[in-house]
């Protein structure tokens, strides 16, 4: 408070007393009471026992007044221009950083020798001093030669050798120096050359070029600010990268926490920390300070700074670490095991899925295609799951007698806890036997008793079906937290949160070629053009991806249809570009599926029949926005559906008359149609937009057109179960061609519609179809 300018963040860390943030107007001298506010953890390098400079007396402990007297060095541009500090440790306490300032002549020049009185509360018998400066000023760099401390109270002398240039540019880097107090000629606590390890987590943007400073606190006081100045490799605080640092310091003895921040201010200019590991050589012992959060003012809580405590055993640490990267990478696959989800686990020691045969064999060598190998989830809680047989529904994977089996998926054995691991792999764990996991051979086959431990597989990629169908909102996953975002200006991230404008809608082109059309945005998709990666495409071929699935990971890459071998990726800021794929993460994604689409239409679609012939069109072949114009062309497996454009003669169109009974449904239906000379389908019985369809007790008219197929024997309706009151009470089907009127009616081959015909979803998707056959 005595109006002294503070240059820079290295003097604000170090300050003693209060500081003032002031515009252009002239200081004003004022009182301030230090202990009136209540101040939050603060910037590291500053001790919790600080005190200002200003002669404040404690009532509880004594004044003491020290006369410091410093010897600068005659070598040439020893002198400094920075503020020069000094602070004082006792078994007691410490003075925090007292900046020696000269009243009546510059100090601290060439050759010179300055004395300062200071005061300080009692401190106990002296064990250490630090003598630094602020690195302000033309020429901070400062050689001191030798200081002297007497405690006028007492009579007590001390003497330090320094010899040593305080400077970012010259021996260590370092700006400050820590010295121990002699008994008898020798140092009461040894110097420390202490090894700090800090490892900057493998997120996106994680990294950062702001300038790191920590403190380290231990038994025996502290280190003070120091800045990680000098790393051992070329660029430090690197996404994914662990970087060392020297530390000298006067030994601490056994450490209890550190402070570590920064000076990058905004969002975006932060960084991920993930831990922090610090050596002490004289103990031969290793300290573990586990962080695992943003220190980003647009990120999490918006800190800059955090205070970590210690965890110094190992073994403790580990586990510690292991379940927060699973407790992480659970809340980023969670979804898969959402109710109804269809999934597959593919082992990659044999390189095959499991697979639940209907005799109730279990093996892990199935093929991604065969139909045993897939799964419908069914939750109890948490993560306690039912994976229930998608060709078997009566049976379940279990775990009983130690042994993998199917069993009637109602039983207890077929509970199984989730175990979702960092490496994206998931362990399937008995809830009735804990320890016992489903685990096979490494042939696929279940293992026998003579099966070692090590012998065993356990570890397996979920992979979820139908994540790309048409009209699928999707995140496009880059890490555990983060999304593939599109920005206001256009451009994409990887770094980005979840959010609305992280949601892509899915526009399936063909087989395995798909659009991604950000939600938030509409008419704004995902492309390659022109050697930049962005948001801003039309829907053009710019804008088809070849959807890349990896077995061995559960990711996806997206390859551009018209550049093929090109990628989307990211730089280490997350900033999406082109790349080659070169077998790193950077071209990776871990979809999740907000809200799944449905299959592209194989044959034709419908929508309600209309009063106007010339207006009708046929619905539910393209999934876009109401309203939006079509920016792609339709693939071959759809069907051109104008009239002006139908390649269908008048001959081809058909009348389906839907009667609906006491029980309707909102969701979609879709129908085959069956004939001796081929098949139609499926045929999606759409609105168009224009009101609700099958609604109890009313009867629905759709015009298809599709060519002749002979003599149709039988039909295939039924819905997805999409909507919140799904079974739907249908009572009769009629197909009229528009040529001949003729008039065959499809019932159910009983006359009880009431039971036959009540489509419902009891067992999911694939049990909401009925087969009719003509009469």
């Amino acid at each position: 408070m005595d109006g002294r300018k503070v240059s820079n963040l290295q003097g604000l860390l170090l300050s003693s007393g209060a500081v003032v943030a002031a515009g252009r107007e002239p200081f004003k001298a004022g009182n301030y009471d230090p202990h009136r506010y209540s101040l939050p953890s603060r910037l590291p390098g500053v001790s919790s026992r600080v005190h200002p400079q200003a002669n404040f007396k404690s009532e509880s402990r004594k004044t003491m007044k020290w006369k410091v007297v410093i010897f600068t060095s005659d070598q040439p541009s020893s002198g400094t221009s920075s503020q020069v500090y000094i602070t004082l440790y006792g078994e007691q306490g410490n003075s925090g950083a007292v900046f020696l300032y000269g009243e009546e002549k510059k100090v601290f020049e060439r050759g010179s020798t300055d004395t300062f009185i200071i005061h300080t509360e009692d401190l106990g018998d002296l064990y250490k001093i630090r003598i630094g400066h602020n690195n302000s000023g033309e020429t901070p760099a400062w050689h001191c030669k030798e200081l002297q401390l007497q405690n006028l109270v007492t009579g007590e002398k001390y003497d330090f050798s320094v010899e040593k240039w305080l400077t970012q540019t010259q021996d260590e880097g370092e700006i400050s120096q820590e010295l121990p107090v002699l008994h008898q000629g020798q140092p009461i606590l040894p110097v420390a050359m202490y090894k700090v390890h800090v490892v900057t987590g493998d997120l996106w943007n994680a990294g950062t070029e702001a300038d790191v400073y920590i403190a380290i606190y231990g038994e025996k006081g502290d280190t003070g600010c120091r800045q990680l100045h000098r790393s051992m490799k070329s660029q430090k605080h690197m996404k994914g990268q662990t970087d060392t640092f020297s530390l000298e310091a006067v030994h601490l003895g056994h450490l209890c926490k550190i402070v570590i921040g920064h000076n990058g201010l905004g969002s975006g200019n932060g960084w991920f920390l993930e831990k922090i590991i610090v050596q002490d050589p004289i103990t031969n012992s290793d300290y573990i300070f586990l962080c695992y959060r943003w220190l980003d003012q647009g990120e999490d809580d918006g800190k800059i700074v955090r205070e970590l405590y210690v965890i110094d055993n190992y073994t403790i640490a580990r586990k510690q670490e292991l379940e927060i990267k699973r407790k992480n990478m659970w809340a980023a696959e969670k979804w898969k095991f959402q109710k109804g989800n269809i999934l597959q686990f593919y082992n990659k020691m044999t390189h095959g899925f499991i697979c639940l045969k209907q005799d109730g064999v279990v093996d892990a060598v199935a093929d991604k295609k065969d139909k045993y190998g897939l799964f419908e989830v069914a939750v109890k809680k948490g993560n306690l799951c039912v994976l229930r047989s998608h060709a078997n529904p009566h049976l379940g994977l279990a775990l009983a007698r130690g042994s993998v089996t199917g069993m009637n998926y109602g039983d207890n054995h077929c509970e199984l806890q989730v175990h979702v691991q960092p490496n994206h792999c998931t362990i399937l764990e008995s809830s009735q036997n804990p320890g016992q996991m489903i685990s096979f051979n490494f042939q696929g086959m279940v293992a026998d008793d003579n099966t070692g431990y090590a012998g065993l597989t356990k570890e397996f990629v979920v992979h979820v079906k139908g994540i790309f169908q048409n009209s699928a909102i999707i995140l496009l996953t880059t890490s555990y937290c983060q999304f593939l975002c599109l920005r206001s200006d256009g451009s994409c991230t990887g770094a980005g949160n979840q959010a609305d404008d992280s949601y892509w809608k899915v526009h399936k082109i063909s087989s395995g070629i798909c659009m991604f059309e950000n939600a938030k945005h509409p008419r704004m998709y995902l492309r390659i053009k022109d050697g930049q990666c962005n948001g801003t495409g039309i829907g053009d071929v710019d804008c088809h991806f070849k959807v890349q699935k990896n077995l061995e990971t559960g990711s996806v890459s997206l390859e551009s249809a018209r550049n093929r071998g090109i990628y989307v990726g990211f730089l280490p800021n997350g900033d999406t570009k082109p790349f080659v794929d070169t077998g790193e993460s950077n071209v990776l994604f871990y979809p999740q599926v907000i809200k799944f689409g449905r299959k592209k239409p194989m044959g034709t679609s419908a929508t309600l029949a209309q009063e106007e012939e010339s207006k009708q069109q046929f619905a539910g072949t393209q999934n876009l926005v109401p309203g939006r114009e079509t920016n792609f062309p339709p693939s071959e497996e759809m069907i051109t559906i104008q009239n002006e454009k139908s390649p269908f003669t008048s001959e081809d169109k058909w009348k389906v008359f839907i009667l609906t009974g006491n029980s309707g449904t909102q969701s979609n239906v879709t129908l085959w149609i069956y004939g001796d000379k081929g098949s139609v389908g499926p045929i999606i019985l759409g609105k168009d937009n224009r009101g609700q369809l099958f609604l109890p007790r009313t009867e629905d008219v759709f015009q298809v057109e599709m060519k002749d197929n002979g003599n149709i024997y039988k039909i295939r309706i039924g819905h997805d179960g999409s909507s919140q009151h799904a079974d739907w009470m249908l009572e009769k089907v009629t197909l009229q061609h528009l040529k001949t009127v003729e008039s065959p009616p499809l019932h159910s081959e009983s006359s009880v519609y009431e039971v036959n015909c009540l489509i419902k979803v009891s067992y999911g998707y694939f049990n909401t179809w009925i087969w009719y056959k003509l009469w």
